[in-house]
This record gives C-alpha cells, sequence and structure tokens, in this order.
C-alpha cells in the first residue's frame, strides 16, 4: 500500500510508448502480451502494457478491456 502511495507521487506517468510489439510463436512470451499477443513499453521506466491493435489504445485494465471486447461483439451480432 505505501509503494502505490509512493508511486502516485514519485512514479512513472507512462506517457511515452514505444511501437507496438507483436509476438507470434515465441517460447517465451513477455507477461503483458499474454492478453493480446501485442504489447507496448513505456520508454522512460520501461514497463510493458498490454496493446490491442483494434481499438489502438494500451490496455490499463485487462479487467475492463474484456467487458468492452464483450459489448463490442454483442454489437457485431
Amino acid at each position: 500500500m505505501i509503494e502505490k502511495l509512493v508511486n502516485v507521487f514519485f512514479g512513472c506517468r507512462h506517457a511515452r510508448y514505444s511501437f507496438p510489439v507483436t509476438i507470434r510463436r515465441a517460447t517465451r512470451r513477455p507477461q503483458a502480451a499474454a492478453l493480446t499477443g501485442t504489447y507496448v513499453a513505456c520508454l522512460d521506466c520501461g514497463k510493458e502494457f498490454p496493446y490491442d491493435w483494434q481499438q489502438m489504445k494500451v490496455i490499463t485494465s485487462p479487467e475492463r478491456h474484456g467487458e468492452q471486447v464483450t459489448e463490442l461483439a454483442k454489437h457485431a451480432a
């Protein structure tokens, strides 16, 4: 809990990202790529985040992303 509080005040804001990287048939897959197969990295601190090519957005909340994908599938059908 204290770590989260320190990160709020002094942590990285993740304002700059790398170009999205898609992993294909790799034996070792970064955890960030486990959700969609694509990830980006913060250019300041190196933290990796899942990336959604369909929405062209960084996924900050995997739970919320799952809900959005379900909603889009409902509307498409």
